[in-house]
Order: C-alpha cells, then sequence, then structure tokens
C-alpha cells in the first residue's frame, strides 16, 4: 500500500494494490477510484484532501493478529 500526497495541488492518492487498473468510478465530483480487472478497489484519489481529511494528521499501525 502507498500513500501519496501532493500539495501543490492538494490530491490525496492511495494505492491499496498494484494491480492493473480497468475502470475508474467517479464517487463523487472529487473522490474517483480505480478498479482492476474483478472489480476490487486499487486506488483512490481525493481532490481538495485538506479539506476533506486530516492530511497532516496521518497515522500508521498495524495490529497483530
Amino acid at each position: 500500500m502507498k500513500i501519496k500526497y501532493f500539495q501543490d495541488t492538494d490530491t490525496l492518492y492511495i494505492e491499496f494494490r498494484a494491480d492493473h487498473i480497468v475502470e475508474t468510478r467517479d464517487l463523487d465530483e472529487n473522490t474517483l477510484l480505480e478498479l482492476d480487472e474483478q472489480g476490487r478497489v486499487c486506488a483512490m484519489t481525493m481532490e481538495h484532501a485538506s479539506q476533506r481529511t486530516d492530511v497532516p494528521g496521518f497515522s500508521y499501525e498495524q495490529i497483530a493478529a
């Protein structure tokens, strides 16, 4: 999984899996979902991310099973 924030365009890109993208769907006017051939979500792009998320407060924690 990769998370990229482009400050110059205020765009957040989250890649969940590095599969071949075959379809892009508009979730709303500022959010795109990218799907593989089985319909699984591979990535999400969010415009105006600083207004819609807490980008500066991002943290990551892996919980053991």
